[in-house]
């Protein structure tokens, strides 16, 4: 019997990389709770002083004092992609649409503090996001890439056409928007019957009942 092939390795971040990293997310962390408190009036210079870090360092990383909250964002959409690109194998293995129903909930069921505080950041982002233009680009943004990401992610699941798969993606990255903002809008608590996980699961099942290829999946 054919043994299936090992995936690849991915090199581990250098110790340079993981540094601006942990940076870019601790300036992401503080300029999300700046911005939840008092809305579009933060500048960069505040981010920065905030943060511990000189403006010149804040502008290295980051374009506008927007952009900042991106690193923070994207923390959850990187946390789906990477639990749905390393899925159970084998015959036991559950449908992609399962699989993507999985992985979203994980990805908006908080494990720890952090994740509770990081989701708490995201609702005062999302609150302050009306008031802000450039704020609410930043959002649109961070999900429209984790839609082109969700692609090759959905192709080596299934055996989906090519129209079929980016239709999927954009389902399931919907769902996972709206259920974020939905929660966000109200005063639910992050792990409570009207929590983000319980309405993906909602949102993924609406927005992809009329894809019968996420049945099945890759043989």
């Amino acid at each position: 019997m054919p043994t299936a092939p090992r995936p690849a390795t991915t090199a581990r971040p250098s110790l340079t990389e993981r540094r601006k990293a942990e940076t870019q997310l601790e300036i992401a962390r503080t300029a999300a709770a700046l911005f939840a408190e008092r809305g579009a009036a933060v500048t960069a210079d505040e981010i920065a002083r905030a943060a511990g870090v000189a403006l010149r360092t804040f502008y290295r990383y980051f374009r506008t004092k927007e952009d900042a909250v991106a690193p923070l964002l994207a923390v959850g959409v990187r946390q789906w992609l990477d639990d749905l690109a390393a899925p159970a194998a084998g015959p036991d293995a559950p449908p992609v649409r399962e699989t993507l129903e999985r992985a979203a909930r994980r990805a908006l069921t908080p494990a720890d503090a952090p994740e509770t505080e990081a989701l708490h950041w995201t609702r005062g982002l999302l609150r302050a996001m009306p008031g802000d233009p450039a704020l609410r680009a930043v959002w649109h943004r961070v999900h429209h890439d984790s839609e082109e990401a969700l692609v090759p992610v959905l192709a080596r699941l299934t055996d989906a056409d090519p129209p079929a798969v980016r239709l999927a993606a954009a389902a399931a990255n919907t769902a996972m928007r709206v259920a974020v903002e939905e929660w966000a809008a109200g005063d639910e608590p992050e792990d409570g019957p009207r929590g983000p996980a319980e309405l993906v699961t909602h949102a993924m099942r609406a927005l992809t009942a009329g894809l019968p290829e996420l049945d099945g999946r890759k043989g």
